[in-house]
């Protein structure tokens, strides 16, 4: 049977706003850079677990360009490596989330009815509670590892993806080339995700790319507060919490961490809203 998608927006148009957006490229050369720092990590030279007692709390100097911890090592190769746990989290993180919103979202949006009420009044109710205060009371509970903390964010941060998408599939789901594969026969599973999903995909991209941002800021908060990943492992929320207590005399252990997370959130929501820009259906095509 073939698909009654129509080309609603052509991937050369959207690259071409891309690349005209300022705001975009930014965000995208800062993920990018991140990217190939996090991946090319090893290369430093230095095991960020290297403990030298006799070179600890060492400012910025050539050798070590951040400086060194309480223990002696070294900062920078530190902060490469706590770039893969960030990344992991923000990717596997949002990865459950808009699995999640999508499934829930499209299942509301296309059936409609009492299915719609009882669905959307369940996502009102998670949306009761606050996601922060949420994700601590269940991390509480469980063992401190890197997985539960991906999993419980993802299971906690759905909600939002849920609405977008039952809002765009209310839209198109009245759509002449959805009746034509309904009267074709196609089933209501082909009709979602093969014929209305790939034309809901513009929120659902903006979601996941600032959804990224938010998982690395609440893991980097959860580990700054003791709950996240457990030293010795390298994550920017415990280093800066290691810094904390020297903050005085070693302004670089909370400093660079803290740049880190700074810098990274604010690449991932630069190139979310050039997305939504360059995906923007009032631009002129």
């Amino acid at each position: 049977m073939p698909s009654f998608v129509p080309t609603v927006k052509r991937p050369e148009l959207f690259l071409q706003r891309l690349k005209q957006n300022r705001m975009a490229l930014a965000g995208a050369s800062i993920v990018l850079v991140m990217f190939v720092l996090a991946l090319l990590a090893s290369a430093v030279g230095r095991d960020p677990g290297d403990i030298d007692v006799s070179r600890q709390l060492l400012a910025p100097c050539w050798r070590f360009p951040f400086g060194t911890d309480d223990l002696g090592r070294d900062v920078l190769a530190r902060i490469l490596y706590g770039a893969r746990i960030s990344l992991l989290v923000g990717f596997v993180a949002v990865g459950i989330s808009t699995g999640i919103g999508v499934v829930v979202g499209a299942i509301a949006g296309y059936y409609g009815s009492w299915i719609d009420s009882l669905i959307m009044r369940f996502v009102d109710i998670m949306l009761c509670f606050p996601s922060f205060f949420l994700i601590l009371a269940v991390v509480a509970f469980l063992e401190p590892s890197i997985w539960n903390i991906m999993i419980v964010i993802g299971l906690t941060s759905w909600m939002g993806v849920a609405r977008l998408v039952r809002a765009e599939f209310l839209s198109l789901r009245e759509r002449d080339y959805v009746q034509a594969a309904k009267a074709l026969g196609a089933r209501d599973g082909r009709v979602i995700f093969v014929h209305i999903l790939p034309n809901a995909l513009s929120p659902i991209l903006v979601s996941a790319t600032l959804g990224v941002a938010g998982a690395i800021l609440v893991e980097s908060a959860l580990s700054f507060l003791g709950i996240g990943v457990q030293p010795p492992t390298p994550s920017w929320g415990n280093m800066l919490i290691a810094g904390k207590q020297t903050l005085g005399t070693a302004w670089w252990l909370s400093v660079f961490p803290g740049l880190a997370i700074l810098v990274t959130v604010l690449g991932y929501n630069l190139l979310g809203e050039g997305i939504r820009d360059a995906l923007d259906p009032r631009l002129k095509e």
